[in-house]
């Protein structure tokens, strides 16, 4: 069984039909990444942190497919009973999201995407498939070793802070990555492509860009709104880690989109 690594949080004094968060992070990353959000929602809503396949703790696939990517996931929201969710993805986390929207409408109550276009990107992770793979695992004998092979490659420091949190050590003392790299080397065109043209969901969805960022441009907009007819953006002075770089402003638009809950 294809098993997706989730975290539910939901103190004892959040009843079971509070309203949920559902946070999705993006390429190389893990549910950690989404913590920042996270911690400020769990109090009040049930949130669910997950782990996309081939990150984290979750399952290694044989080829990457955004269909498969987000029929596990649905299937393990399903099996948890979550009724109606807010659904919100970053990055890559933002297209799974979008196509687990497009196969489960009913369940969206509102979906917010971090970053990311319904488009097809050109390359544009060299630098850090390059820098990861210089790290020899095999010999690696410290963390600070792999920053140093990172740095000859990536020159923004929060880059390679980013990539130094999913390097860790197993019981044995192996080091290895918790993303599979090799399938993301071999399976890059996919996981940049887009291969959607129709209308992928028809309920209210918010595009957060950050205005350093150039993962969504004004050329996106024609494609944002046809496969997202009801889309709304904001803006944020952010650059793509915006999520970290302005936590205040984005836990605040997701507040907007949650419903109103008393506990």
């Amino acid at each position: 069984m294809n098993s997706i690594h989730y975290e539910v949080h939901q103190p004892d004094e959040v009843q079971q039909d509070a309203p949920t968060l559902v946070l999705i992070h993006g390429l190389f990353g893990s549910l950690d990444n989404l913590a920042v959000i996270r911690r400020y929602f769990e109090n009040d809503y049930r949130v669910i942190s997950i782990d996309l396949p081939d990150h984290g703790k979750s399952y290694r696939s044989e080829n990457f497919s955004f269909d498969d990517y987000a029929s596990s996931i649905l299937k393990t929201l399903q099996s948890l009973n979550v009724g109606k969710i807010v659904l919100a993805g970053h990055s890559l986390g933002g297209k799974v999201s979008m196509v687990i929207a497009s196969k489960a409408p009913d369940i969206i109550q509102n979906l917010v995407i971090m970053d990311i276009a319904p488009v097809a990107y050109s390359a544009r992770h060299e630098n850090v498939i390059n820098g990861l793979t210089s790290v020899d695992l095999a010999t690696l004998t410290s963390r600070k070793d792999a920053h140093v092979e990172l740095a000859k490659h990536i020159v923004d420091s929060g880059t390679q802070s980013f990539l130094l949190k999913s390097l860790y050590q197993t019981d044995s003392g192996k080091w290895n990555w918790r993303f599979n790299l090799d399938l993301v080397i071999r399976d890059y065109a996919k996981l940049s492509d887009w291969p959607y043209s129709d209308v992928m969901f028809s309920g209210d969805t918010l595009f957060v860009k950050g205005n350093q960022s150039d993962y969504i441009l004004t050329e996106h907009q024609p494609k944002i709104v046809h496969q997202f007819p009801k889309a709304t953006a904001k803006i944020v002075n952010a650059g793509h880690w915006l999520h970290a770089q302005k936590p205040q402003t984005i836990n605040a638009l997701l507040t907007k989109f949650l419903p109103v809950y008393s506990n």
